[in-house]
Parts: structure tokens; sequence; C-alpha cells
């Protein structure tokens, strides 16, 4: 069985490994795919889905609201705006409903925040956070949240700024190599008890590259033993999927010497594994 995790100051347990909405999930052509790897994911305990408009033009969001039509109240669901004004997130709030099939959202996220710009932009009287308000109290979104994987200074801005409920960051075991999320960030998020998202835990594969971090276990294991409340993963296959739900069911919590090493066997694959601070 997957253990489950308080989200933080929200009253929902998570599982500890939950699914993402990218791989499989935001391409149109393997809808089936999708729909057969999401309900198995719920079979198995998963309980958190993230996904956003970005992903896939919107198929993500199609493709999950497939299996939502039927299985809506099984599922802590997550998706996002990438728009910073408040006329622009109601669009998009408006349509991933539609796709969703759902009326209503248990987290809704400022996407990708990457500078002091996008958080002034989403704080202006005018801005997304003003929406997310609005549509909080009319309780079409139940809990409010930031992410982003560029720059954890500002997202840490964000969060002293705001009282988001929870955070979406990049986490793995490079990540203490280059503009590190887990020094301060992770740990004002834990002081504040906001529900912790993990991503990039393989950085999109990258990790695995140049004999250091060899296999899933390993990836999963170091995230799952940071003070988080899940970590979501994008799945190719059902077998990806089995695989990481056995990970999750077996975790023992890593000491800090089993942490260091495999931090350690990151090091020279540093810039791999932090591509997305870097690169995009």
């Amino acid at each position: 069985m997957i253990p489950k995790r308080k989200l933080g100051k929200t009253k929902y347990a998570v599982s500890v490994f939950s699914l993402g909405g990218e791989a499989t999930l935001n391409k149109p052509e393997l809808k089936d795919e999708a729909e057969s790897i999401i309900n198995r994911a719920i079979d198995l305990g998963v309980n958190y889905i993230d996904t956003s408009p970005t992903y896939g033009d919107g198929h993500s969001e199609n493709n999950i609201g497939r299996v939502m039509e039927h299985r809506r109240e099984e599922v802590f669901l997550a998706t996002k705006t990438r728009d910073r004004s408040y006329d622009g997130t109601m669009r998009l709030l408006e349509k991933s409903l539609e796709r969703l099939r759902t009326d209503y959202l248990d987290l809704y996220q400022i996407h990708n925040v990457r500078t002091k710009e996008d958080l002034e932009e989403a704080f202006a009287p005018n801005g997304a956070i003003k929406a997310l308000e609005g549509l909080k109290e009319k309780g079409v979104i139940r809990h409010l949240g930031i992410t982003g994987h560029r720059d954890p200074d500002v997202l840490l801005q964000g969060i002293k700024e705001y009282p988001f409920d929870c955070i979406l960051m990049s986490l793995n075991a490079g990540d203490i190599h280059h503009a590190s999320f887990q020094k301060e960030l992770l740990k004002e998020a834990a002081s504040k008890n906001m529900g912790i998202i993990a991503m990039k835990v393989t950085a999109s594969g990258r990790l695995f590259q140049g004999g250091g971090i060899a296999n899933m276990k390993q990836a999963l294991e170091y995230v799952f033993s940071l003070p988080i409340s899940t970590a979501i993963v994008g799945i190719s296959n059902l077998e990806e999927l089995k695989e990481n739900a056995k990970i999750a069911a077996e975790f023992k919590p890593l000491d800090e010497e089993e942490m260091k090493y495999l931090e350690s066997l990151t090091e020279k694959n540093s810039e791999e594994a932090n591509h997305f601070k870097i690169h995009w």
C-alpha cells in the first residue's frame, strides 16, 4: 500500500507517490493508454493528480477528465494558470474545468514562477491572485498554490509575501549543487506547514546520465526522505507505474549518510541534474 502524508495545512492526506500530467498523459494519440494509467494509478492508491493546460496544449487535462468524469471524488486534483492576470486566469480556469469534466478543483496554482516580475504581475490589483481568491470564496477552488523550477529565491519571496497552501518545487539528488531548492525554500515551506509537492525528481531522466544515480528507486527514495508531502512523476506505461508504486510502498527513509552518498553521485552530472534551472 502506498503510504500517505498530510498535505500541509489542508485536511487532506495524499499518496507519497503521485501522478504527473505529462509523458503519456499529455498525448492525444495515446488517450486510451493514458486512461489505463490513470485508472490503474487510482486503483493502486494514488490519490493526487497534477496537470496543467500547457501540458500537451490541453490534452493532458482532456485525458485526465475522461477518468475524472467517473472517479472525481477519489482524487485530489490540481491544475495551474500560466497567466499572471485576473482576466487571463479566469479564462484558463473555465477551460480547465471543462476539459477536466469537473466543477471544482482541489488545488489551483500560479504556474512556473520564474522572476520577481512574475510575482509582481500575479500580486497586482488585477492579477492572478485576485482571481484565485475570488474563485476560492465561491468554492470553485479549495486551495491555492505556487510552482516553479527555475529560481528558489523568487519562490521564497512568493511564499513570504502570500499565505499559499501548497508549493510545487523541483527536488532531486542533484539539487544541492546549483541554486538549491532545499537549502532555504524547502525549510521555509515546511515551517509554514505548506503542502510540499516535489517535481523533477529525475530531472526529466537526466539524473541517470554519467554513471551517477542508477535507478528510479534511488531517485524516489532520496526525495521521499525529504520533508515533502508527495512527489509527482510523469508515467510512460503501466510497468513504470507499477515500479514507482512498489518503491513507494516499500520505502524506508534514508539516513544522512545515504542521502549524502546519493548527492555525491550526482556531482559530476550536476548541470544535467539541474538542467531546468539553467536552460529552461
